[in-house]
C-alpha cells in the first residue's frame, strides 16, 4: 500500500521526535519486518527497538526486541485497529500507538492480553495533549500530540 503526502509527513515526525532514543540503548526500525510468531512478519511504520542495528544484522528482530510500536493510520484505520492490534497484542508488545489521522488523535495501547488479542487497555490523546512513551524506569519521552499530527 502507498503512503500519501500526509502520512509520510507523519512519519518524518514520529522519527525526528524519537531519534533521543538511540542515545539510551535504542534505535528506530522503520518500515522493516518485524517477526511476531515465525509466520507473520509485519511492516510497522515505526519501531523503538532495544539495542544497535547491528545487534539484528544476522536477523529480523522479534517480540521481545521491541519496546513500542508506531502505526500511521489514514487508510489503514481499521487495519490498524482490528489485524494488526491482534497481531501485537497476541506477541505481548507492550506498547502500541496508533497515530491517526482520519480522528486526530494518537491512540495508545497497553496492557496486551496474549491470546486474547487485544490491550487492556486504551487511551486517546488529541491536539492540545502530551502523551508520554515510557520506555524504562529512566527513560520516557514526552511528545505534544500537535507536533505529530499534520495540520
Amino acid at each position: 500500500m502507498s503512503h500519501g503526502p500526509r502520512h509520510a509527513f507523519t512519519l518524518k515526525r514520529l522519527q525526528r521526535q524519537f531519534r533521543q532514543v538511540e542515545e539510551e540503548g535504542f534505535h528506530l526500525h522503520s518500515q522493516l519486518p518485524v517477526t511476531l510468531d515465525g509466520i507473520q512478519e509485519p511492516e510497522p511504520d515505526l519501531a523503538v527497538v532495544r539495542g544497535r542495528e547491528e545487534d539484528y544484522e544476522q536477523r529480523h528482530l522479534g517480540p521481545a526486541d521491541i519496546a513500542a510500536i508506531l502505526e500511521v493510520s489514514d487508510s489503514s484505520l481499521a487495519l490498524d485497529r482490528t489485524s494488526k492490534q491482534r497481531l501485537y497484542a497476541n506477541a505481548a508488545i507492550a506498547i502500541y500507538w496508533i497515530v491517526n489521522l482520519v480522528e486526530n488523535q494518537v491512540e495508545v495501547y497497553e496492557e496486551p492480553q496474549p491470546g486474547a488479542g487485544k490491550y487492556g487497555r486504551r487511551t486517546d490523546y488529541r491536539p492540545g495533549q502530551s502523551v508520554t512513551l515510557a520506555l524504562g524506569p529512566d527513560l520516557s519521552i514526552d511528545v505534544v500530540v500537535a507536533e505529530l499530527l499534520p495540520a
